[in-house]
């Protein structure tokens, strides 16, 4: 009989353990939905039952008329903000108490990945942001448009030599293909052509850097989250060693190259290496003409140069540039392929885009300038809603690194305590999707960025590249990229559904990030009758 007990006590004890965690935004007065053991709240999207977007809009709208809602990442308790009042207070007013983002990768055991900007921490995040800011100013965009411009011409090029009136192609390998040929040009000095070349080693190595889709990696990557100690222990890298021995060899040899005869190449590396020689400043006044009305403005705590004393070495500017790979292979990618799938399925959108197209390559006499492609209104419209309806993070997060206190605002509310390491969500996808902000969500609507409603987006309601001193560093050259690209294709193409054209378009459980179940097929349909030579 003493065993039969000893077993009850002890699943009793094991039950406990288990489902004490989940009490505790219960005992900060926070209202929370129902975790399950173990996983939390994201125990749908680890078992591939739900999309991560979908359990998103479902935590959002678990707690309804709530500022904040107390959710779980396994274990972690993680508050869930949500009105855009306090996401602007944390984010800018109060962001000295929310500096970090969480990494997911214990500290020391992949150095390339520990040194990037989204990694790095504290003083050496301030220092590394201050330093490499000047980098992405619009004057330097300016700079680098030449090559973007010419991987996109190559681009449209290659489909042009094809006898086909329509072009089936999938969008996600033929984007990522573009996007690290001008990611290779622009921040590694290597000329690339992946649509000719398709087993190019730059762009095996980028795909193998990115991948996390496959079941070994999402196991890895969950495995850094669920056990980091043991990781740590084992030194389990986040990059084989091919990828980290490709990338770094890449760019030391440029740099050896650069130094040696003098080479200048309007590129990351060349602006790198003068952040490097500190001769790398903030321009004393930015041009008014910007890339686009979801760029996000550098934050002055971020211009402050003069207080730098940041030394830049070779493994940072290998970590940087490294980071810019994997953003831009990625996330810039994925932007195209919503975009052209919303041109697809929205003609009316895409003819009057196409009108803005032929309209500024008229004006500017058959070749596209930076200054012409930044005045096209209607493409950043198109471009913005597209970063409203699909935008590149389903959720931002922060790590609190001053104990902080939400002060009460409604009666029902009590002072919320952040301790040290206290993790915070802000739910882009969710709120880009909520109807008190962005009637119809479910509609694309470019019309919601024009010049009259664009003044009335509410502050903190439209997140494609962060808030605060934190936001995303390269949304300029995103943006930049994004707009060239559509450019050249519909100069020459138009986008449309295809037999295998998923319709509407399923968002995939197999992932974190946002992407179709099936992939993005669609044609490119030649516009003969303007077909230029």
């Amino acid at each position: 009989m003493w065993w039969i007990l000893a077993t009850v006590a002890a699943v009793a004890v094991g039950y406990w353990l288990l489902t004490r965690p989940y009490k505790y935004w219960l005992e900060k007065g926070v209202k929370q939905g129902t975790p399950s053991l173990i996983f939390g709240d994201i125990g749908a999207t680890i078992f591939r039952k739900q999309s991560f977007p979908d359990v998103m809009v479902m935590l959002y709208n678990a707690c309804p008329n709530t500022r904040y809602s107390g959710v779980y990442q396994f274990f972690l308790p993680t508050l869930l903000v949500k009105d855009p009042d306090l996401i602007k207070q944390i984010t800018v007013k109060d962001f000295d108490h929310f500096v970090d983002h969480r990494s997911f990768i214990p500290e020391d055991i992949d150095p390339l990945w520990d040194k990037n900007l989204l990694i790095l921490r504290g003083k050496k995040w301030r220092e590394m942001r201050t330093t490499l800011s000047p980098a992405f100013t619009s004057s330097k965009m300016k700079y680098m448009f030449t090559l973007i411009s010419q991987s996109g011409e190559q681009f449209v090029n290659y489909f042009l030599k094809k006898d086909e009136n329509l072009i089936t192609i999938e969008m996600k390998d033929t984007f990522t293909r573009f996007t690290n040929d001008v990611i290779a040009n622009t921040a590694f000095g290597a000329e690339c052509d992946s649509l000719r070349d398709r087993e190019n080693e730059f762009y095996l190595m980028g795909k193998e850097a990115t991948d996390v889709g496959g079941i070994w990696r999402m196991l890895k990557l969950i495995g850094y989250l669920v056990i980091p100690r043991l990781y740590k222990f084992f030194k389990i890298p986040l990059f084989s060693r091919s990828v980290t021995d490709f990338f770094t060899n890449i760019v030391k040899s440029n740099i050896q190259s650069r130094e040696k005869h003098g080479i200048v190449r309007p590129d990351m590396i060349h602006l790198l290496l003068q952040a490097r020689k500190n001769e790398l400043k903030h321009d004393e006044s930015e041009p008014v003409q910007d890339t686009g009305f979801a760029t996000v403005a550098e934050s002055e705590t971020n211009k402050d140069v003069q207080n730098t004393k940041r030394e830049i070495t070779d493994e940072d500017i290998i970590s940087q540039a490294l980071l810019f790979f994997f953003a831009g292979f990625e996330t810039v990618s994925l932007l195209m392929c919503f975009m052209s799938y919303e041109l697809a399925v929205n003609p009316d959108v895409q003819k009057r885009l196409i009108e803005e197209v032929d309209e500024t390559l008229e004006a500017c006499k058959g070749k596209l300038t930076y200054e012409a492609l930044l005045g096209m209104k209607y493409l950043d419209m198109v471009v913005c809603e597209t970063l409203r309806k699909w935008p590149n993070a389903v959720a931002l997060d922060r790590i609190c690194t001053k104990p902080y206190t939400i002060e009460p605002k409604y009666p029902d509310e009590k002072p919320v305590y952040l301790e040290n390491n206290a993790v915070v969500w802000f739910p882009v996808f969710a709120i880009h999707r909520d109807p008190q902000y962005y009637p119809e969500p479910e509609r694309f609507d470019p019309e919601r960025f024009n010049d009259e409603n664009k003044v009335n987006i509410k502050p903190c309601t439209y997140l494609p590249f962060g808030s605060g001193p934190r936001n995303c560093i390269g949304s300029r050259f995103a943006l930049l990229e994004t707009k060239i690209l559509f450019f050249y294709v519909l100069s020459h193409f138009e986008v449309v559904p295809v037999e295998k054209t998923e319709i509407p378009l399923v968002l995939t459980k197999k992932q974190f990030n946002l992407t179709a179940e099936n992939g993005f097929w669609l044609g490119l349909k030649r516009r003969v009758h303007l077909i230029r030579k």
